[in-house]
């Protein structure tokens, strides 16, 4: 049922497909509407995905409850929103983006949307919204992070956020290491140093989907990663892994048109996996950008140089496998001071900072 915005746009609920089936025509106006938002708001293609691989990541799973709109204004699709309700801890936060295409703004779109979407959430039962957003302007006038570290330019979308009463939770730096000769070499003799100082360790690696062997080991660091990352005052819920919910994860990643490598530390005397870092692209697309997604040291295992162990093996062996990659971006808070001193290290430089808005639905 179509929700009246203003008197000339709509908001429509986006229906999805069969699973496995191919993308509705509707579905590819979605996906355009979507990357094309992201490349006026950042100027990059690194997060664009042809229609083929977003519309596997539409669909709900365990671990979320993914919901979709569209915004229509005389028969064209101008923007769209997303919701995915995390289903850890009773589902009471969700994560919320609306895309809207820029001469479209300043009609009242983005606040009649907001307010729909935040209606929605509290009746399925959510009390938290967050928002993940890429700011751009000077640093004349800033928003400085609640935690300490980092700030962000109070550009239009900071004032729209604040207005509408989400706060500022954390500052996260988005890096990119280029490679070329010099990064290899780096590369190499910075694993050196780390297994010099990781001589109970020996590095494993694989490409989704996970051994089985690996399945529980790592389960249990995805879970600690949701409970160890610095989280400021996000909130976020502590994710519980198990095997079904790694191969869903492989499943997914394999049906999106994308393949994971994960390089993790292993234990000597006990066998236990205790540190990993995870790498992704599109495997259709060799000369596509390398995701780095999430790196962790278990408490237990700190101080041995794990972090730049697994990153700087993981980054030697991925560009062997692809080395037509150009680069690897990654994000990481910036209070995470031991993570970014690896990466900047590694050779890592910064490019662009996100804000982390929260906002209390009760």
């Amino acid at each position: 049922m179509a929700i009246t915005l203003t008197d000339a746009a709509t908001l429509h609920p986006l229906p999805l497909p069969e699973a496995g089936a191919a993308p509705t025509p509707l579905i590819r106006q979605y996906a355009d509407v979507r990357n094309a938002s992201i490349l006026e708001t950042s100027g990059r293609d690194d997060d664009v995905l042809p229609v083929e691989s977003l519309l596997p990541v539409l669909y709900s799973t365990r671990a979320s409850r993914r919901r979709q709109w569209y915004i229509e204004q005389d028969g064209s699709m101008i923007g769209c929103i997303a919701a995915d309700i995390l289903q850890d801890a009773d589902g009471e936060s969700a994560i919320g983006v609306i895309a809207l295409l820029q001469k479209h703004g300043g009609q009242g779109l983005g606040t009649a949307a907001l307010a729909h979407l935040e209606s929605e959430l509290r009746e399925a039962g959510v009390r938290k919204l967050l928002c993940w957003v890429e700011h751009h302007g000077d640093d004349t006038d800033v928003i400085c992070s609640p935690t300490g570290f980092g700030s962000v330019p109070r550009d239009n979308v900071a004032h729209f956020l604040e207005r509408r009463g989400f706060a500022l939770g954390q500052v996260e730096r988005a890096s990119a290491l280029t490679w070329d000769a010099d990064t290899v070499h780096g590369l190499e003799r910075a694993r050196a140093v780390a297994q010099e100082h990781a001589q109970d360790y020996r590095v494993v690696q694989w490409l989704s989907p996970t051994p089985a062997e690996y399945v529980d080991g790592y389960a249990w660091m995805k879970s600690r990663m949701s409970t160890d990352a610095p989280d400021a005052d996000l909130g976020m819920p502590e994710e519980i892994w198990d095997a079904a919910r790694v191969a869903e994860l492989d499943a997914r990643q394999t049906a999106k048109g994308f393949t994971i490598q994960v390089t993790a530390a292993q234990h000597l005397a006990t066998g236990e996996l205790c540190a990993f870092n995870e790498l992704a692209m599109s495997i259709s697309d060799a000369s596509s950008v390398t995701h780095q997604y999430d790196t962790l040291v278990l408490a237990g295992h700190r101080g041995h140089r794990l972090g730049a162990l697994v990153k700087t093996a993981g980054l030697l062996g991925w560009h062997q496998t692809f080395p037509a990659s150009p680069r690897v971006v990654t994000y990481n808070a910036e209070e995470n001071r031991p993570m970014l001193d690896i990466n900047e290290a590694l050779g890592f430089a910064p490019f662009a900072y996100e804000g982390a808005w929260k906002k209390d639905l009760t």
